[in-house]
């Protein structure tokens, strides 16, 4: 019988984002999956409300983190990965191994210079395609599925896989896939491999854009997006699906926080270093995003 994790969930209305604490009723063993770290962007400030309310949920539930990991690189808001870490003292910042390219990418972007490591060192654990590890003594495993970008891993725990953005609420479809090194073939090829999991599967996404103007929502399971999904049903063939999200793409703008965003998440959630006067900057680059 397949292990149930306590899923606690925690709605960012600012980036639409919804952040989980999933722990093992039996052994009180916890991750922290997909973090926020509050940024104002007409200010250029960062501030930690969201990340202190895990941390205060952790702490009253009396949880053990052992993982703070990430389904990807965002690029719609800031990482409270490392910032978690260094107030709890404990949890392996983790997530996947394809980190390396999109490391590259970015780092070419952002003008980080050549000592700026594109291994995916800034991360305590890179996981691997089908890796095995634990939240207590519920079994996880790792699941590569690219497409929204070229390093996205989902996490299956227990009954309940974390998808990030390769699928959204059955009434929105899934995330786009124009950023660098993103493919909706391989977005559709990922989303086969997440449909192959048990129906009864829950599924929880990253995001929520509440279409229509309803209320927040973040819980499907794999045979609701079987059935009900507006873009990849069962129906839908990679053709269309290709064809119909690479349209789709084009209309898109940027994320708000696509900037700031990238510059933190691909350091693990760090921040840059200080300059010679003491003050963090980021960069922006002109005509590139």
């Amino acid at each position: 019988m397949t292990a149930t994790p306590t899923v606690i969930p925690h709605y960012d209305p600012a980036t639409s984002t919804i952040s989980y604490i999933v722990a093992d009723p039996a052994t009180s063993r916890a991750a922290i999956v997909d973090s926020v770290l509050d940024y104002d962007p007409k200010a250029a400030r960062v501030s930690t409300a969201s990340a202190d309310a895990l941390i205060a949920e952790v702490r009253t539930r009396d949880l053990a983190v052992d993982w703070i990991v990430e389904t990807h690189v965002h690029a719609d808001h800031l990482s409270a990965a490392r910032y978690i870490q260094n107030k709890l003292g404990v949890g392996t910042v983790g997530i996947g191994d394809h980190i390396a390219p999109v490391q590259r990418d970015f780092a070419d972007i952002f003008d980080m210079g050549a000592d700026f490591p594109t291994d995916g060192r800034q991360f305590d654990h890179l996981f691997t395609d089908e890796e095995r590890f634990a939240i207590g003594a519920i079994e996880a495993r790792a699941i590569y599925t690219p497409g929204h970008t070229p390093a996205c891993m989902s996490y299956l725990i227990g009954d309940a896989v974390f998808v990030g953005d390769t699928l959204f609420m059955p009434d929105y479809g899934t995330a786009r896939c124009d950023f660098p090194g993103g493919d909706a073939r391989a977005m559709y090829q990922s989303i086969q491999r997440l449909f192959a999991l048990p129906p009864e599967t829950r599924v929880f996404t990253a995001h929520d854009y509440q279409p229509n103007g309803r209320a927040p929502a973040w819980e499907s399971t794999i045979a609701e997006q079987k059935a009900r999904n507006v873009q990849i049903n069962e129906s839908v063939t990679e053709q269309d699906f290709v064809a119909k999200r690479n349209a789709r793409d084009a209309t898109l703008a940027a994320p708000v926080l696509i900037l700031p965003s990238l510059q933190v998440n691909i350091r693990g959630g760090d921040l840059p270093d200080p300059s010679g006067n003491g003050r963090r900057y980021l960069k922006i680059p002109l005509n590139v995003i």
